[in-house]
């Protein structure tokens, strides 16, 4: 029996997966807000718990992916338009990444400690979630207002070198 070859990913249009996640950005941070209200008022219980993991998986897998797909691909094609405007915005961004990183670091432990079921996580100062949740949601809008249009101006093949890189980045080892 001849083997169905399996067909590899694609993605037609990565502005469009660019932005998608940022609709999980503001989906995921906004259940992290609620979570902290939650915990507040019930602990970890095991609904706090399922948010918590949610919350990680995203955070943990997908945003670096994210932020890889930008700092390592579109951010350079966009450079190479030779927009000195445009190229403060991505220095910019570049660096909220980095902040962005240091603020989940703080997040992070609070989360792990409620997905565990600890009813008041011991040891650990209630994290800032409200300015996590609201850095993060401002540097998305920051990205589709300042930097995103000017993906309209790159060329084909660079659009279709940031799929292609997306799909690898996601895609597991041969």
């Amino acid at each position: 029996m001849p083997t169905v070859p399996i067909p590899s990913p694609r993605i037609d249009d990565p502005m469009a997966l660019l932005r998608a996640c940022h609709e999980k950005v503001n989906r995921f941070t906004r259940l992290a807000q609620r979570l902290q209200a939650h915990v507040r008022a019930h602990g970890a219980d095991g609904q706090a718990q399922e948010a918590a993991r949610s919350v990680l998986r995203y955070f943990t897998l997908a945003a670096p992916l994210h932020h890889a797909d930008e700092d390592d691909n579109l951010f350079v094609a966009l450079r190479g338009l030779g927009r000195p405007e445009l190229d403060a915005h991505i220095e910019a961004l570049q660096a909220e990444h980095d902040s962005l990183g240091a603020r989940w670091q703080a997040v992070r432990p609070w989360l792990v400690a409620v997905e565990a079921g600890q009813p008041v996580p011991t040891g650990l100062p209630e994290p800032d979630i409200d300015g996590f949740a609201t850095a993060y949601r401002a540097h998305a809008r920051r990205e589709e207002d300042r930097v995103y249009p000017h993906a309209a101006d790159l060329p084909p093949a660079a659009l279709q070198a940031l799929a292609e890189a997306m799909v690898a980045r996601r895609s597991p080892p041969v």
